[in-house]
């Protein structure tokens, strides 16, 4: 009953969809069902919701019975009743209603990862390990979430009978709550305390009170959003090492102001970001960055890729006096100092011929 086509210009039905996580970890999908050629004047939207312990093939059956429901009005205009059946599941007896439904956990969901990676040959060896545990509770006025974790990467080179050994390890605590003032301001607070060998840091914490303003409905984020966010707060690191300008420990104020949005059309998608983030002590001290990507369709079979970041760097207070050994250099072990960092790809993908090719074949696994 349905052809698959390789370009959406081609199809008498556009299916768009968008996702965003949702509260459980899972995910609200919403499909817009946009009516082409003969069917112009026939546009629908179904939405549903996913959850975390749903496995891949759960979400795949289920994004297909909505899929299904979408299609019957077209198949009814089109003239393929006869082909159509409709089937609804009794009520099983004593069967509770969303609205009667009790929530012994209150909206709180919790997880945890435990991870490990190792690989190695005669002269070398690698290992990591990380453990993370994760609470996060998802309302319409409020959104809580928890976060702790410990990572360590070892990695051992043997040269001429010589072991080298490079080892980083990182711990931290992220903690946020963000509350809903409207349909366009929201505030909140943000905590994060840790480690991390690689920055120089024996130990740090922050705590930045922020507040964010979106110029569209928050309803409408799925397909576009344009938000400016601003942050002000202290932070403390205590360093491994003195820093380069000669702290062993200390406070210091920050504030960052961040405009970032994203656009999610028939034609493509447009997302970006511009940040920037300064020390009040010295203003001097700051970094400026920017993200753009975005994939455009042009004409039929044609989509124009772009993606980039750049960043000016001129706060990096955390790196330690003294030189860089060559090791440190080459093992990564510690972070350098660098004015700026960036990255950028382009692209043009084009495809032609059959517009009906739906055949699966996996032999030799492509």
């Amino acid at each position: 009953m349905v052809e698959f086509v390789r370009d959406q210009n081609y199809a008498e039905v556009h299916l768009f969809f968008t996702r965003q996580t949702n509260g459980s970890g899972g995910s609200e999908y919403v499909i817009d069902f946009i009516g082409q050629k003969n069917f112009k004047d026939l546009q629908d939207q179904i939405k549903f919701s996913t959850d975390s312990d749903m496995t891949s093939d759960d979400v795949r059956s289920k994004i297909l019975k909505f899929v299904k429901l979408g299609l019957v009005r077209y198949w009814v205009k089109k003239g393929s009743t006869k082909d159509i059946s409709v089937t609804i599941a009794k009520p099983e007896e004593g069967e509770t209603t969303k609205d009667s439904i009790s929530d012994p956990w209150d909206y709180w969901v919790f997880g945890t990862d435990i991870f490990g990676y190792f690989s190695g040959e005669e002269s070398s060896k690698f290992s990591s390990f990380s453990v993370n545990v994760t609470s996060k509770r998802v309302t319409e006025a409020n959104k809580f979430s928890f976060r702790a974790g410990f990572s360590e990467n070892q990695s051992t080179f043997s040269f001429d009978g010589t072991d080298i050994i490079s080892k980083r390890n990182s711990k931290y605590l992220y903690i946020s709550d963000i509350i809903s003032i409207s349909d366009h301001w929201s505030t909140g607070a943000f905590a994060n305390i840790g480690s991390s060998m690689y920055s120089n840091k024996e130990f740090y914490w922050e705590f930045k009170p922020a507040i964010e303003y979106n110029f569209f409905n928050y309803s409408v984020s799925a397909k576009k959003q344009l938000a400016l966010t601003y942050s002000n707060g202290i932070v403390y690191n205590n360093y491994i090492q003195r820093s380069v300008y000669a702290k062993e420990n200390e406070y210091l104020w920050e504030h960052e102001l961040k405009l970032g949005g994203s656009v999610n059309q028939k034609w493509g998608n447009i997302y970006g970001e511009a940040s920037f983030e300064q020390y009040l002590h010295d203003t001097s001290l700051n970094a400026l960055t920017f993200y753009l990507g975005t994939s455009i369709r042009l004409f039929k079979g044609l989509n124009f890729n772009l993606s980039g970041n750049y960043s000016i760097t001129r706060n990096q207070i955390n790196l330690p006096a003294g030189d860089v050994s060559l090791e440190e250099l080459l093992l990564q072990q510690q972070q350098l100092q660098s004015g700026y960092n960036y990255y950028f790809n382009v692209g043009l993908s084009y495809s032609f011929g059959s517009i009906y090719n739906t055949i699966v074949n996996p032999r030799f696994n492509f």
